[in-house]
């Protein structure tokens, strides 16, 4: 049975992403990260090549382990400085017509109301192309710097996530009604009131009782990106997921992540197919073998260890 082959780059707004001290190298543009045009450039390229869309990474934090402070992580620009995805949506929106645009942000520093806002925002503002890539941060400097004594355990992020994303279901999906905006001009009535509800939610870590602030957006809920390999990252995904990014080195390993998902998936009610997998692959274009050979190894001469330590 053939299958459909499908596409999705991944970059970061900061400079060099996974490739630490390439920033170096006389043809990298990632130092252009701060300008809307590098970034609309890359999106028509991506565009011409069909790809299915772009997935953005986002830290909040710096990585300070490394021998013991910061200081390699700035000297080689290891992702940081870094800007905010979320804002890189509507203009490459602007400069493309198919191009999917996922977006990572956390569930441990946001508020989910205040974040479903700026969610269905985006996704008015690109037509229904943005999609969240769910994370639950791993940075003890990110916590520290948010006021918080530091990162809850682990498990205990993943349950936090699920109810994050129980609240923004409901918003999305519960609160307005298909068919409450009305903008009825002779009768001066825009929304509908009875058709806008509040979603009463109080869990355990949220409350949340009011109505969404946005009207639903072209997708309601924009397509679900995440990318956890440990147990609970795994049955998160599994449950939420519609795409979902692994980094396996072998065959093999990817063979028994992909059924691993697939199987837990169709636990949770789902159907197998509903997840589509994406496994990270560096690819070099050149006109050959050599060529490609030739230019990998250009591009080994400006790598970082520091840097490459540093994460």
């Amino acid at each position: 049975m053939s299958r459909t082959i499908r596409f999705n780059a991944f970059d970061m707004n900061c400079v060099g992403h996974q490739s630490p001290g390439l920033w170096a190298h006389p043809r990298d543009r990632s130092w252009q990260y701060k300008d809307l045009e590098y970034w609309q450039d890359l999106a028509r390229t991506l565009e011409r090549g069909i790809f299915d869309g772009i997935f953005i990474a986002d830290v909040v934090g710096y990585y300070d382990v490394y021998k013991g402070s910061n200081w390699h992580a700035l000297q080689q620009a290891a992702q940081i400085p870094v800007n905010d995805p979320l804002q890189l949506a509507a203009p490459i929106a602007l400069a493309t017509e198919h191009l999917g645009i996922g977006i990572t942000a956390s569930t441990s520093f946001e508020h989910p109301y205040t974040f479903a806002r700026r969610l269905s925002t985006a996704d008015h503002h690109t037509k229904g192309r943005v999609g969240w890539n769910i994370v639950t941060s791993y940075l003890e400097s990110g916590a520290k710097n948010l006021g918080q004594e530091g990162l809850k355990r682990h498990d205990n992020r993943y349950e936090v996530a699920a109810e994050y994303v129980e609240v923004l279901y409901k918003l999305f999906e519960g609160s307005w009604e298909d068919g409450a905006v009305l903008r009825d001009r002779d009768r001066r009535i825009f929304t509908d009131p009875a058709k806008v509800h509040e979603i009463g939610h109080r869990g355990r870590h949220f409350t949340v009782p009011g109505y969404h602030l946005c009207e639903p957006s072209p997708q309601r809920t924009p397509v679900l990106y995440q990318a956890g390999a440990s147990g609970p990252g795994k049955a998160f995904a599994a449950a939420h997921a519609e795409c979902v990014f692994v980094a396996a080195p072998l065959k093999p390993m990817l063979k028994a992540y992909v059924a691993d998902i697939r199987a837990q998936a169709q636990a949770a009610g789902r159907s197998a197919r509903d997840v589509l997998i994406y496994n990270l692959t560096t690819v070099i274009v050149a006109e050959t073998d050599d060529a490609a050979q030739k230019k990998f190894e250009e591009y080994q001469s400006y790598a970082s260890y520091d840097g490459a330590l540093v994460h």
